[in-house]
């Protein structure tokens, strides 16, 4: 989960020179917040290694879950 994800993704989108897609908002988040891209990868680590054999609920990789949640950012915010 990113904190503050609003306002990060707006600044990210804002701050890049040349088309906003969702590879260069992956590039610029990774280089603007690593301690959060940090912290997500700690989280799937520490989920995938608590799960149970048989009781697993799919937790996306870090890398699916942050282009999936700048996609849908993108979606949003280029339509308004």
């Amino acid at each position: 989960m990113i904190l503050e994800k609003e306002e990060k993704f707006k600044l990210i989108f804002d701050t890049l020179k040349e088309k906003q897609t969702e590879q260069s908002m992956f590039n610029k988040f990774l280089e603007l917040y690593p301690e959060e891209w940090k912290q997500l990868k700690i989280t799937f680590s520490k989920f995938n290694r608590s799960k149970k054999f048989g009781n697993t609920i799919p937790l996306p990789k870090p890398e699916q879950s942050l282009r999936k949640e700048l996609r849908v950012w993108l979606k949003n915010n280029k339509s308004a």
